[in-house]
């Protein structure tokens, strides 16, 4: 009889063949074994409501029905061709038809990569070699990416602090750090730095909003100086409405990274621009000197095309991001109600899509100012969360479109108990 594996056999194996026993991912003290609709099981079989949903892509829940129908009808055609697809063509049609700054896209496998040709681009268009970022945006894991992501350290901007081991010095150069929503700071540094590329900003920096005319006023600095403005949305991307953020704050950039949901829970993200700028990916186009060079073994590929557009075209009828806004309104009122009957101070954070709580008593505008006043207060917030049924990331609450009643209830059950805990907390470090 085949021996049956406990997860702590799972994370004991895991120890033996993985640097930190895990991905680098999520919790390396989980492993899940499965999941449908809103649930996910442990490999000791505890079932969760889940608001992690693979870190953002699956809005529709795990197994789909259509979704799932979508790539067994393209299976036996097929995994992957390293060519053009029909179904690939036809999701860069339909995102096209769906984002206002794409007229074109080219597809890569992931939203960290597709950050990284971005930027790529965007020097290869303009010929200038800076990069302006916001301390704090999180754009994947290329070099320049990884330039005041989560500094421990404060310097001076627009100084950049990296954080990974194994990026050269010279990166430094050629990235300028600003503060979120200080749009004085952004027209200070490109007034004094006439050779920036691009800048690049998450419209919803992980959950922290643009303020009113951030965005706006990012549009007309780019302009007025020659600087390609980039939207990294991979998280955003047919989140915050079918045409993602740029549909949502009516604010069109030159470049825009999309990932997650355009794959339906596969590996598959996409750049697009206008076709101007899109044309460097043509060497017949541009020239050899101008030519941008990509590819990659996995873009395009015809399974997670076929489960992205299925995604996109449940995602585009009426009423879906209505009730995905409701559902999250509910989810944020709940946590603010508890929370604010046990005087504990807070700011429910983000967009009902994509939200979570800083327990502090001032609006996280920033990087710096996006705190806890204790961390420990977050820590046994989400411990007894998890310990109650709900599955999530330390930082953010993902709500998606398969949630139910039933799981509704559940987590004001442990919003609840989570809120009891955090109030004992608070009393004992007063």
């Amino acid at each position: 009889m085949n021996r049956i594996h406990t997860q702590s056999d799972w994370i004991e194996r895991a120890r033996a063949v993985l640097p930190a026993a895990g991905f680098g991912n999520f919790d390396a003290s989980t492993v899940i074994a499965r999941g449908a609709g809103s649930r996910v099981w442990d490999e000791d079989g505890t079932e969760y409501v889940d608001y992690l949903i693979g870190s953002g892509p699956m809005l529709l829940g795990h197994g789909h029905p259509e979704v799932m129908e979508a790539v067994l009808e393209q299976l036996p055609k097929g995994m992957t061709f390293f060519a053009n697809n029909a179904e690939g063509i036809k999701l860069a049609e339909a995102i096209v038809a769906a984002v206002p700054c794409a007229e074109q896209v080219r597809f890569v496998a992931s939203g960290g990569e597709a950050d990284m040709y971005a930027i790529r681009l965007a020097r290869a268009f303009t010929g200038k070699p800076k990069i302006l970022k916001f301390e704090g945006g999180y754009h994947g894991m290329s070099a320049e990416a990884q330039m005041s992501l989560a500094p421990e350290k404060r310097v001076n901007f627009p100084t950049p602090v990296p954080d990974s081991a194994g990026i050269p010095d010279g990166v430094a150069d050629e990235i300028l750090i600003a503060p979120f929503n200080d749009l004085e700071a952004v027209a200070g540094l490109l007034a004094e730095h006439g050779d920036v590329a691009a800048i690049i900003a998450e419209p919803l920096q992980r959950i922290i909003p643009a303020q009113p005319g951030f965005l706006q006023g990012l549009r007309a600095l780019c302009d007025r100086h020659g600087v390609l403005l980039i939207f990294d949305e991979i998280v955003t991307g047919f989140r915050l409405a079918y045409g993602g953020a740029q549909e949502r704050y009516c604010v069109t950039p030159d470049i825009v990274t999309l990932g997650k949901i355009i794959g339906g829970g596969f590996a598959l993200a996409a750049l697009g621009a206008r076709a101007e700028i899109m044309s460097h990916f043509d060497r017949k186009a541009v020239g050899a000197d101008r030519w941008l060079m990509q590819l990659g073994t996995l873009s395009g590929n015809p399974v997670a095309a076929a489960a992205g557009l299925k995604t996109m075209e449940v995602l585009k009828r009426p009423g879906q991001y209505e009730r995905l806004r409701e559902t999250g309104q509910r989810l944020m009122d709940m946590q603010a109600s508890a929370l604010s009957a046990r005087s504990i101070p807070h700011r429910i954070c983000g967009d009902a899509t994509l939200f979570d709580v800083y327990f502090t008593d001032a609006d996280p505008v920033d990087y710096r100012s996006a705190r806890h006043r204790d961390p420990r207060l977050n820590q046994v917030w989400n411990e007894t969360l998890r310990t109650h049924g709900i599955f999530k990331s330390p930082g953010k609450l993902y709500p998606s479109l398969a949630l139910t009643e039933a799981d509704l209830e559940l987590t004001e059950q442990a919003v609840q108990a989570a809120a009891d805990a955090v109030a004992q907390v608070q009393l004992e470090l007063t």
